[in-house]
């Protein structure tokens, strides 16, 4: 009788790639020692496999290093790769390949994967013809351009020549299923049909971040603070939100996000349940279990985007609207959220049928804007509560509203902590820091301030803040003050765009002050940037350039490969969203 192979466990002092290792070696010592066949050398048993990520927040990174986890127990030699650490000729090499890709603002690539995406985007011929490849593109169908940079790889990797071993797999914000569909295909495909070099069948994979609370299993957190932050006049509502993590084991790190478990507006679910002719008490099957319709309604389903399921179901009943085709995540501009699509359909669908069709509520994630060391046991946010009209229609931005109107009557609000690892205050206090964050953009550098003053860091600090009004929207004036005068605060450039004729923006402040800029990027300073992905980012991205060649005399193919070697350092990080 066989016993089974000996296996590194999973809490030992190693890496995936090491673990993996040292598993096939002893899986050929063990077989040799029991009178099998002679194995292979370790390093001949193990297929090598490349996992490339591209991340701007670390959920890609995450789950790549749990694909390299999977692959070393199915017999694979797995290398976790940064795609700002590869290019195409080290692509050529690959034999094995797998991309794991976010996409952030309108359908760009992560700032780690842009260099790699542009390499790709301009390659002729086909001098990937030796590797396999599999993609996973992880995305928001809430967005025009879903997944773009993971289809973007997935047709260029084919034009050069790679061969696709399984098709691609693009991820909504709910991509647990789909994602592991497809690491179980994708590692199947590659493999060939062999079985495992390591791990006997009956082997259970087990995940650390799995256990306590997490996004699988928030926790519900009680919410100590909701603070409104604008003046009298202000166009803009933004709130400082304080919850407690006691007894909760949830440890994060300036830099880091929080995902919060929204609920729906009751009024919304009341127009829903109204249009379905619903008194919301009919039974219906959710993820967490049969729920009466309207607690559904409430905690379970996106009210939001309709679904392309739903549009389908009604379609044929809608004078000019067509189903939507085969990938499409896009409503027609008359559905902006599914009450529209109720509203317009002639006969409503069953309670069951309605609920099968529409998209799980997802949490979101904001950045954190307070420091663990400041505030033992408890994660402060800064957020925009989101309103607007539509189509004759009040709309609501689902968790900016539930916290700001039912935050402090919920009494607690699930909860959990998304690691930013790419984002994190220089790990050497002395270190001067630049920090761009204009708006809610102010959240994650309110944390490094703070993280700075607790720790007695002494690396300068210069911090660029803008909003509309200075009267009404200078958000935390009084504690950015306090730092000036403190001294924690070395640098404070404000630009409020509407209290003069021309307006002014937080890239103008960093071309009027280009020479200090250049001289504190000169002496090691690290730059980040926080807020809107799809303006302001890319108008604080060009300045820089501009700060580099105006101050630093260098020429724009100069300046952008300056600032290319600045993220390549990590001195050059954005929360961008």
């Amino acid at each position: 009788m066989n016993a089974p192979v000996p296996l590194i466990p999973d809490n030992a002092p190693f890496s995936p790639e090491q673990r993996a290792w040292l598993n096939g070696f002893l899986a050929g010592v063990f077989s040799r020692s029991v009178g099998a066949p002679a194995a292979a050398t370790p390093a001949q048993a193990l297929a090598p496999l490349t996992i490339l990520f591209g991340s701007q927040t670390g959920t890609a990174e995450g789950l790549a290093k749990k694909v390299a986890k999977e692959a070393g127990k199915r017999g694979f030699a797995p290398t976790v790769l940064d795609m700002a650490q590869t290019d195409l000729a080290k692509l050529a090499h690959e034999k094995n390949l797998l991309v794991i890709t976010s996409t952030y603002g309108d359908g760009e690539p992560p700032d780690n994967a842009k260099a790699l995406h542009t390499a790709l985007k301009e390659a002729a011929g086909t001098p990937l013809t030796a590797v396999r490849f599999s993609v996973c593109a992880l995305g928001d169908t809430n967005y025009a351009q879903f997944c773009q940079c993971g289809k973007d790889l997935d047709a260029w990797l084919e034009k050069l020549g790679a061969t696709r071993t399984t098709p691609r797999t693009d991820c909504d914000l709910d991509y647990d299923g789909p994602f592991t569909k497809w690491l179980d295909a994708a590692l199947a495909s590659l493999a060939g049909g062999t079985a495992p070099a390591t791990a006997p069948a009956e082997a259970k994979p087990t995940d650390s971040s799995e256990e306590g609370y997490s996004k699988k299993k928030p926790f519900p957190a009680s919410v100590l603070a909701v603070r409104n932050l604008n003046g009298p006049g202000s166009a803009k509502e933004v709130n400082h939100v304080e919850f407690s993590l006691e007894g909760s084991g949830l440890v994060y790190e300036a830099g880091d996000a929080l995902g919060v478990v929204p609920q729906n507006c009751p009024a919304l679910v009341n127009d829903v349940l109204a249009t379905l002719g619903c008194d919301g008490e009919e039974a219906v099957p959710t993820p967490a279990g049969e729920l009466p319709l309207r607690r559904a309604l409430t905690e379970c389903f996106d009210l939001g985007k309709p679904s392309p399921e739903l549009l389908a179901m009604v379609a044929p009943a809608v004078a000019g609207v067509a189903a939507p085709g085969p990938g499409s995540t896009n409503p027609p501009a008359t559905f902006h959220h599914v009450i529209d699509v109720l509203l317009a359909a002639p006969t409503k669908p069953s309670p069951a049928d309605f609920v099968a069709k529409l998209k799980k509520l997802q949490p979101r994630l904001y950045s954190i804007s307070s420091s663990p060391k400041a505030h033992p046991g408890q994660v402060h946010l800064t957020v925009g509560a989101v309103r607007y009209d539509k189509d004759g229609r009040s709309r609501k931005g689902v968790c900016s509203t539930f916290l700001a109107e039912r935050g402090l009557a919920a009494g607690k609000v699930g909860v959990f902590v998304h690691a930013n690892k790419a984002f994190r205050p220089p790990a050497d206090g002395n270190v001067p820091m630049i920090m761009v964050g204009p708006g809610t953009g102010i959240a994650p550098f309110r944390a490094f301030l703070e993280e700075r003053r607790a720790s007695g860091a002494r690396g300068k600090n210069w911090l660029f803040f803008g909003d509309q009004k200075a009267a009404s929207d200078f958000l935390y004036r009084n504690e950015l003050t306090a730092m000036q005068t403190s001294g924690v605060l070395h640098r404070l450039d404000l630009a409020f765009s509407r209290d003069q004729a021309e307006k002014i923006y937080v890239q103008t402040r960093m071309l009027e002050n280009a020479a200090e800029l250049w001289t504190w990027l000169e002496a090691g300073a690290h730059f980040y940037v926080c807020g809107d992905a799809s303006r302001m980012a890319k108008d604080v991205d060009l300045a820089l350039h501009q700060v580099i060649e105006k101050a630093g005399g260098k020429s724009p193919e100069q300046a952008a490969a300056y600032v290319n070697a600045l993220k390549a350092a990590k001195r050059y990080a954005r929360d961008v969203y």
